[in-house]
This record gives C-alpha cells, structure tokens and sequence, in this order.
C-alpha cells in the first residue's frame, strides 16, 4: 500500500525573536515586578503555525521576512529545526527582525508587546513564486503582517486552489477585499466579539458567536480558552467541545499550535469535527507541557 502523500500547507506572516519572562505577576502601570526566569525563544504567530503544522505532518513551506541583526539567523535555523521550508523568508538589510516581550505569571496566563520590524516589509513579489503555491492546499495567514501581504497572499491561494485560512489575530478591522476571500476564520473570545459584537464568556456564547460569524464566511472557528471551542461549517452541524483537563503551566502559544494542526489537519482531508478535535488536543498538550 503507498503512503499518502502530506498535504501542503502554506504559510505566509510573522517571525519574531521571542524574550520569555517568568514572573509571579505582570506588572501594572508604572509597577516594577521581580521575575526569576528569562529565555529566548522562537516565535511570531506565522512561526508557530508554520511550525505547529508541519508537527502535525503537513509540508509546509513559508513566507516572511526577517532583518539582518542577530535574531534573523536563529529565526531561520528555528523554521528549519520544526521541518518547515524556509527558502522563501528572506533577510532585509538594514532593517530590525521582529520581536516581542512575552511575561508569563503564575496562572500560566501572559501579556505580550510585539516589534514588528521586517514583519512590515514582507516583499508581494515573492507571492507569485509558482513553486511557493505547488501542490498547496491551504493557506494559513495571521493579522501581524500588512494587510496588503494577506490579501496578496489569500489571492494567489485562491488561483491556486488552496483553501485561505485566517487567523485574525490580533484583531483589527478585516478589509472587505480579504473578507471576501477566507474560507475559515479562526478567532478567539476577544477577536470574536470585535468581529460579531457578541460577547464571548463561555462555550455556548462563543457557538452563539461562530454561528454568527457563519453568516459572513463559509466556516468559523472560535476558541474559547479553558472553555473549549465551537465551529460552525456551511451545511454541517454545528461543533462545540469542551477543553480537555490538564494542568496548565502557560497558555503562551497555545492559539497558534491550534491553529496550524487544525489546518493541517483540513488540508489532509479530515472532516471538520475531527480536525477541531485534532486541534483542541494539540492546544491542551501545547498548554500543559514545559517551554523551552
């Protein structure tokens, strides 16, 4: 019996030189708080779904930009390291990689501020790369680049044939042009209730919301933290499953190892209820494991 092939999985959006701080609390206004623990760690939203999606066995092949200073190579050696094709990141000279400070406290929960830096100049020309699109059989975009790159990217899915993944995180206005062209939202509580104006407390209020949101895309992905997530796909029944129970240690990434095994998970052919399952178990293992 052959082995299937992987399915194709591309990414196109952020890097950034992640600067992890552990600390009892996060700080507030104009607070100093005494930490124990600090560590670099690869990230941006792009990284960690590019990587998260070719943990669950997708070939994946992105597009970004990095500077050229310190942080670029390791970005790049990072991509490479999690099996992610990383030909077409490129480095921009004289210009800064993007980074963030992330501090986590003792609930496992973070508050973040994101550089963006090369993240902002991502070249639309690499878009029209034949080979970047080969194959492809989803797209996977994320709101920390420009808009221009998401709708250039989302349009070259389409004349591919892929299916336009967004994770519209974080939240900002969604422009008409690239609304026009997802086919799976994904958003959180906050994004949800920006996006549809209902408020997101609990498992039935974020299916209340993605059946909403399902009105304007053919299919809605809401996580709703330690309550679960809810889906809603266009002429299926609707999904809701409640968080798996595990100890957390840090909900740090957790959305975009979500997001990447679920998309991985569509392009291979699974059916949604599966994927969304496939996806939740990712995110509570992601959640309750030690980070490097």
């Amino acid at each position: 019996m052959s082995t299937p092939e992987k399915p194709v999985v591309v990414v196109v959006g952020s890097l950034h030189y992640d600067i992890m701080v552990d600390a009892p609390d996060r700080p507030r206004k104009g607070e100093t708080v005494t930490g124990h623990a600090w560590a670099p760690k690869f990230g941006g939203k792009g990284g960690n779904q590019a990587a998260s999606a070719a943990r669950a066995g997708a070939e994946v092949r992105m597009a970004g930009a990095v500077g050229d200073d310190a942080f670029g190579p390791f970005l790049l050696d990072a991509l490479q390291a999690s099996g992610v094709d990383a030909t077409r990141v490129v480095r921009l000279a004289g210009t800064g990689s993007g980074m963030s400070v992330a501090i986590s406290d003792r609930e496992g929960d973070y508050g973040a501020v994101i550089v963006s830096g090369a993240n902002l100049a991502i070249d639309l020309g690499a878009l029209s790369d034949p080979g970047l699109w080969s194959g492809a059989g989803a797209l996977i975009l994320q709101n920390e680049v420009p808009d221009a790159v998401n709708v250039a990217a989302a349009q070259a899915a389409r004349d591919a044939g892929a299916t336009v993944c967004l994770n519209a995180a974080p939240y900002r206005p969604l422009p008409a042009e690239l609304a026009a062209l997802v086919d799976v939202l994904i958003v959180n509580a906050i994004e949800a209730e920006e996006l549809s104006g209902i408020a997101v407390a609990d498992l039935a209020s974020a299916a209340t919301a993605a059946e909403a949101l399902a009105a304007r895309f053919p299919c809605v992905v809401v996580t709703a933290g330690g309550d679960g997530v809810a889906g809603r796909r266009s002429d299926e029944a609707p999904v809701t499953l409640p968080a798996l129970p595990v100890r957390l240690v840090s909900t740090h990434g957790a959305g975009d190892a979500f997001v990447g095994a679920l998309v991985a998970s569509l392009a291979s052919g699974d059916a949604f209820a599966h994927s969304l399952a496939r996806a939740n178990e990712t995110a509570a293992r992601h959640v309750s494991a030690p980070k490097s």
